[in-house]
């Protein structure tokens, strides 16, 4: 059993825990994942490692609450366990020659973007974070951003907070200006990945995304976090989980990593459901 030592609600659907794992903090590294279970009876999941305290033993996570697993996980508090926590697994982020990069982060991807930025912060790369949001109640570790950044872009769709509009303008403003990153790593929605890849396009700058936000199972085995690559005019499949999550944006098939992405919706959104009214008669009937 893995003892939560923290819990922190960042937004009303995101929440932020400390895991005591110290065997997992002791290796972890920006851009790596776990594999989780609450109980016996759940489901394995991954999740992004937000971060690590080797001297504390624990791991950081961050999870946006949208099936019936992250509902449950929700409902634990600092103080209980949880049944499994497995990993580091995955590749971890190259940041190493890196002078100049900007971190592109989008919703509740910025709680990869951010460890992201903080090593390259503490690797010495000038780093330009550009974060977004659809509006004032969804930002999240605006005062981590700033910490590890040189200068921290802040937008939302509606406007409601900083600058209104989508990561993409204030980027290109960069570009056309004559910025000159190293690379530029993106972090997101995929369809948010899409944009920020072609929007650097024209100007030939390097662009990792992270395809995190399609794996599902974390061990490859049940194919969902399956990509299709461009490499040299030919079509390549790998897995997010195994090979990944970090690739070329510049190859990645973002319509069909989108397109099989859609297929799990309804189905998340039913076990949520159901999840959400078994807690609500649990609670009914200890009154």
């Amino acid at each position: 059993m893995y003892k939560i030592v923290n819990k922190r609600v960042l937004n009303p659907t995101v929440t932020e825990m400390d895991i005591e794992a110290p065997l997992v903090a002791n290796k972890a590294k920006a851009g790596q994942f776990i594999i989780l279970r609450v109980d016996e009876e759940g489901e394995r999941i991954p999740l992004t490692i937000a971060g690590s305290n080797k001297k504390e033993g624990t791991v950081k996570i961050i999870f946006q609450v949208v099936g019936s697993t992250t509902e449950k996980l929700n409902h634990k508090n600092a103080g209980d366990s949880i049944q499994d926590f497995v990993g580091p697994l995955g590749v971890a982020t190259h940041i190493d020659g890196l002078k100049n990069v900007c971190v592109v982060g989008g919703g509740v991807g910025c709680a990869i973007a951010w460890p992201v930025a903080k090593a390259l912060h503490e690797n010495g790369t000038k780093v330009t974070s550009i974060v977004g949001f659809r509006n004032k109640d969804l930002v999240i570790l605006e005062d981590e951003f700033k910490a590890c950044s040189d200068n921290l872009i802040v937008m939302t769709d509606d406007g409601s907070y900083a600058r209104e509009g989508n990561v993409t303008i204030p980027l290109k403003e960069m570009l056309d200006a004559g910025e000159k990153f190293d690379m530029i790593i993106t972090i997101g929605p995929v369809i948010m990945m899409k944009f920020v890849t072609l929007t650097a396009k024209p100007f030939n700058v390097p662009v990792t995304v992270s395809m995190n936000p399609i794996m599902i199972d974390g061990t490859g085995m049940c194919g969902g976090c399956r990509l299709t690559l461009n490499q040299d005019g030919k079509k390549v499949t790998k897995f997010a989980c195994v090979d990944g999550p970090d690739f070329n944006g510049y190859e990645v098939d973002f319509d069909e990593a989108m397109s099989r992405g859609r297929m799990y919706f309804d189905f998340e959104r039913k076990k949520h459901e159901e999840t959400c009214n078994l807690f609500k008669k649990e609670v009914g009937g200890n009154k």
